[in-house]
């Protein structure tokens, strides 16, 4: 059993966590082993995402203390933990999405966005968005699509002056 100094310090280090997540996803992880649940954590660290496990009324108190409105924990079911993504939005709902998607037991219940309690379809259509890395490359694609394209035009002016070339030599 945990001392009351012990809650205060979960409280306070979820509470700071909070602030500095991006993003936070809550998933319910009944039944999961403790392999499992080591595996998804090296997933989410490498990731720069941390997971972690408390009570719904210490978790409760941690969110209501970073200022997060409309959530009460305690009315979430099963057993709870929180990950946070801290350096991409989607990451940590990407990742949690992909170990439930393998069937892993662990159910996304809701998380954080901007401040604000998303519902488990917001998750999910969150975890369904390509990554910042992914959007960069598109982002890029399209803007050196219309480049390349005039390249392939001035350079076809060129080839067909050195083919109408080569067979005037032959």
């Amino acid at each position: 059993m945990q001392t009351k100094a012990q809650k205060q310090d979960i409280v306070k280090d979820l509470t700071d966590k909070l602030k500095k997540a991006k993003a936070a996803v809550f998933a319910d992880y009944t039944g999961m082993s403790v392999a499992k649940l080591t595996e998804l954590r090296r997933k989410l660290r490498s990731k720069d995402n941390e997971l972690k496990v408390a009570k719904k009324t210490l978790i409760d108190l941690a969110v209501k203390n970073a200022g997060i409105s409309n959530l009460d924990a305690r009315n979430l079911p099963g057993q709870m933990m929180v990950v946070m993504g801290f350096s991409d939005e989607v990451a940590s709902a990407k990742t949690i999405f992909e170990f439930d998607k393998k069937g892993e037991q662990v159910k996304i219940l809701g998380g954080i966005l901007e401040n604000n309690f998303i519902d488990k379809q917001g998750v999910l259509s969150l975890a369904k968005l390509p990554s910042k890395q992914e959007l960069l490359a598109k982002a890029v694609g399209s803007m050196a699509a219309p480049l390349t394209g005039m390249l392939n035009v001035l350079q076809g002016n060129i080839r067909g002056l050195v083919q109408v070339l080569s067979q005037i030599k032959k």
